[in-house]
C-alpha cells in the first residue's frame, strides 16, 4: 500500500485535474492533457517555483503531515480493569475520577510544578505564533503548564536592540514573557528555546539576565523538518536588515536584480532561513556549562526525528550534562513553514522514535547513570494520545508536549472573542449563548478565581484554558478506568497492541498476550 498521498494538498493548495483517476506512485492525473493551467503540484511549481515547496498561505496557518504511517497511536488500547486502585483506597465511594491527581513536577530538583503533564514547546517568530501569543500565553499560565518561546524571537523583532552582535533588548521577548507571568501562580514555567543564531546573538544571556528567565532549551530540531527555521518576509527592508544580522535570505535582498523584481511584483515574499546546528558533545557541553554560570536554573533539550543514532546522543549527553528536560518529537507535526515533502517525507515517526527512546532510557537506568526526565511530542493531540504516550514511555516520560492543538484552541478563542465584540456570532456558536461566561464553558469557575481581573483575561486564552481542562479531565476518566489515581502509577502494562507489528516496534504485548500468567494462575486456581 502507499502511504503518501502525492501531488496534491490543501496545504499547498493544489489538486489533480482526475480526482479519481491517480497514478500511486507519481501522485500524477493518470492523463496528463496539454492545455491544463496546472492545478497540481507539478503545474503550480511551474510557474511559482520555489514557492510551492511550503504549506499556504503562511502565516495564518498551522500544517502537519498528511502521510498514515503504518503505525501510530492507534495501534494500542489503553488496558482498563475491574480491581483495585493504585494511589487511593480501593473503595467505590472514594475511588472516583475526579480524584485522580494529573499534578507532576519535573527538574532536577522538581522544582518546575505543573497542575497537568502539559508541555507547549517552541512556538518561535512565525506570525501565527506571534498573533496568537496573548492567548496561548495566558491559558497556558492560568493552567499550570510549561510554554516554550521559539527561535529566532529576538532576531525577527525589528525593534530589536543589538550591539557587537549581541542583542540588548527585545519588545518582542519583553511582551512575551510578560504575558506568560501577568498570568502564572506558582505552576509552570516560561522557557526560552535557542538554535545557532539566538546563540550567537546571546539571546538566552539576554533573557536570564535582563527578563529574569529560569529556563532555557538547547534544540537540535524538531519533528517537522531536517533543517533550520524559516519563515516568509513581506518587506524588503526588513528582508535587508536580517541579513546583515546574519541569516540566509532568499533571494538575495541586496541584489540590485532581486530589488527590481520584487518591486515589480515578480515575487512578494523573502524566505529567511536559519543555519543548520552541529551536534558535537564537547561544544554541548561547554554551552551547558555557559548557560549554568549565566544563571540558567534548569536546561532543557529539545531533538527532533533524526536517524536512532542522533536520538542516542540526545539521551546520552542529556545524561551526562545532567539536563532537567528531554523533548523528543516525532515526524510529521509542524506549527510553522516546514517544506511540505519534507515535513512528510523524513524523520522517524513517533511511536518508532518514542519506543526507542525508552530502550536507550532503560538501557541507562539500568547501568545507574543519570536519567533525564522526558516528554513525547509529536502531533499529539487528545487525552488517549496522551495517556498512551505517557504509557509508552513509562516510567521515563513526564509531560507531553503539544503545539498544533493548543494553538488552534487559541485561535479558536481568538476569533469567538472578536465575533462577540462585532455582535456577529456564528449560529453553530451562539446556540451556546452570546456572552464570554455563556460561551466559554471554563469562563464561570475563572471569573471566580481570578475576580476583577478576568475581564482582561484575552478570549484566545478561554479557548486553551478549556482545551486544556476538556484534556485533563479526559486523562483522569482514562486513568480511573485502569485505577491509576497518580501519573507515577503509569506503567507500560496500561496499554496493549492491536498489531504485531506495533508489538514488535514497541516491545509492548499483542492484545490476546497481555496477562498471560496472571490468567493461569487464576484459571488453575
Amino acid at each position: 500500500m502507499s502511504y503518501t498521498k502525492l501531488n496534491r494538498s490543501a496545504a499547498t493548495l493544489t489538486k489533480n485535474r482526475t480526482e479519481d483517476s491517480i497514478s500511486p506512485f507519481s501522485g500524477m492525473c493518470v492523463t496528463c492533457v496539454d492545455g491544463c493551467i496546472g492545478m497540481c503540484e507539478i503545474g503550480k511549481s511551474a510557474y511559482r517555483g520555489h514557492e510551492v515547496l511550503y504549506p499556504q498561505p503562511f502565516g495564518i496557518i498551522t500544517s502537519a503531515s498528511e502521510k498514515e504511517y503504518p503505525v501510530d497511536l492507534s495501534d494500542f488500547n489503553i488496558m482498563g480493569t475491574a480491581a483495585g486502585a493504585h494511589g487511593v483506597e480501593a473503595d467505590s465511594d472514594k475511588a472516583t475520577f475526579p480524584k485522580v491527581n494529573i499534578e507532576t513536577a519535573i527538574g532536577h530538583d522538581k522544582g518546575i510544578k505543573l497542575k497537568a503533564p502539559f508541555v507547549i514547546p517552541g512556538m518561535g517568530s512565525t506570525n501565527v505564533a506571534k498573533q496568537n501569543w496573548e492567548g496561548l500565553a495566558g491559558g497556558a499560565a492560568i493552567s499550570g503548564i510549561i510554554l516554550t518561546v521559539g527561535e529566532n524571537v529576538c532576531g525577527m523583532d525589528e525593534a530589536s536592540e543589538i550591539k557587537n552582535g549581541r542583542v540588548i533588548r527585545s519588545a518582542d521577548m519583553e511582551n512575551r514573557v510578560k504575558l506568560y507571568r501577568d498570568w502564572q501562580d506558582g505552576y509552570g514555567t516560561f522557557v526560552v528555546q535557542a538554535n545557532v543564531e539566538d546563540t550567537r546573538l546571546g539571546t538566552q544571556e539576554y533573557a536570564i539576565e535582563k527578563l529574569g528567565v529560569e529556563t532555557v532549551e538547547l534544540k537540535w530540531g524538531q519533528g517537522a523538518k531536517d533543517i533550520g527555521g524559516e519563515v516568509k518576509i513581506k518587506k524588503l527592508s526588513k528582508a535587508q536588515e536580517l541579513k546583515r544580522r546574519g541569516y540566509i535570505v532568499l533571494p538575495d535582498p541586496e541584489d540590485p536584480d532581486t530589488i527590481k523584481a520584487f518591486e515589480k511584483g515578480s515575487f512578494k515574499e523573502f524566505e529567511r532561513h536559519s543555519r543548520l546546528g552541529m551536534v558535537e558533545e564537547e561544544t554541548f557541553m561547554q554551552r551547558v556549562e555557559e548557560l549554568r554560570k549565566a544563571g540558567a536554573k534548569y536546561i532543557f533539550l529539545k531533538t527532533g526525528a533524526y536517524r536512532p543514532v542522533d536520538l542516542a546522543r540526545a539521551v546520552k549527553f542529556a545524561s551526562k550534562a545532567k539536563l532537567d528536560l528531554l523533548t523528543v518529537d516525532g515526524a510529521g507535526g509542524g506549527t510553522g513553514m516546514s517544506p511540505w515533502r519534507m515535513m512528510n517525507e523524513w524523520g522517524v515517526p513517533g511511536v518508532e522514535l518514542w519506543s526507542l527512546t525508552y530502550q536507550y532510557c532503560k538501557k541507562l537506568d539500568e547501568k545507574g547513570e543519570f536519567v533525564p526526565d522526558i516528554a513525547f511530542a509529536g502531533g499529539i493531540a487528545f487525552e488517549d494520545q496522551i495517556y498512551k504516550a505517557l504509557a509508552l514511555g513509562a516510567p521515563y516520560v513526564k509531560a507531553i508536549g503539544m503545539a498544533r492543538a493548543p494553538l488552534a484552541a487559541a485561535m479558536v478563542g481568538k476569533t469567538i472573542g472578536k465575533r462577540i465584540g462585532e455582535n456577529q456570532i456564528p449560529v453553530y456558536v451562539e446556540r451556546f449563548g452570546n456572552s464570554r461566561e455563556e460561551i466559554f464553558v471554563t469562563a464561570p469557575k475563572l471569573k471566580k478565581q481570578l475576580g476583577d481581573r478576568f475581564d482582561n483575561l484575552p478570549t484566545g486564552a478561554l479557548g486553551v484554558h478549556g482545551y486544556f481542562s476538556r484534556l485533563s479531565q479526559g486523562l483522569r476518566q482514562f486513568m480511573a478506568g485502569c485505577r491509576k489515581f497518580n501519573l507515577s502509577y503509569i506503567t507500560r502494562n496500561d496499554i496493549a497492541c492491536l498489531t504485531k507489528e506495533a508489538a514488535y516496534i514497541s516491545g509492548i504485548p499483542y492484545i490476546t498476550e497481555v496477562d498471560k500468567e496472571e490468567v493461569e494462575k487464576i484459571l488453575n486456581s
